[in-house]
């Protein structure tokens, strides 16, 4: 079983405008559905919550890694099943977007990985919940650089 999930996704938009939307924390927030408290840095915490439907009571937590402008974001978040858990305790999942220019725009891949870390009677179903949250919020992140 892979460790990774990993989708792509063209966008029609400069490369410099998806990067845009990845790292500035109230448009990240606008397609992600999130509400964060603060700019992204690299080294930091990044907290605030969810605004997603369903997920409203959840708490946004990550550590942001990498910001390479323009090319690379990643952070890391943890996994956690209920609103009240402590994300210092649950395992941890590595996201990385890659962006490259192509003659559309850009080409976004984002990879999910480190599940190897969670509990093996929950990693399928967080691997299969999270390649459909994933595969969502690429078509979220499009829709919002395109508009």
């Amino acid at each position: 079983m892979s460790d990774r999930v990993e989708k792509s996704i063209e966008i029609n938009a400069p490369v410099e405008r998806v990067w845009r939307a990845l790292t500035d924390h109230e448009e990240f927030g606008a397609w992600f559905r999130v509400r964060l408290d603060g700019p992204f840095v690299v080294g930091s915490r990044s907290r605030g919550r969810m605004t997603y439907p369903g997920f409203e009571a959840f708490p946004w937590d990550a550590r942001v890694l990498v910001m390479d402008e323009p090319r690379r974001f990643a952070f890391e978040w943890p996994h956690i099943e209920a609103a009240d858990e402590d994300a210092d305790q649950a395992p941890w999942t590595r996201v990385e977007f890659s962006l490259a220019p192509i003659p559309a725009g850009t080409r976004l891949t984002v990879v999910e990985s480190g599940f190897d870390a969670l509990p093996p009677e929950r990693r399928v179903e967080f691997m299969r919940r999270n390649e459909q949250g994933w595969a969502e919020q690429a078509g979220n992140i499009k829709a919002h650089v395109e508009r």
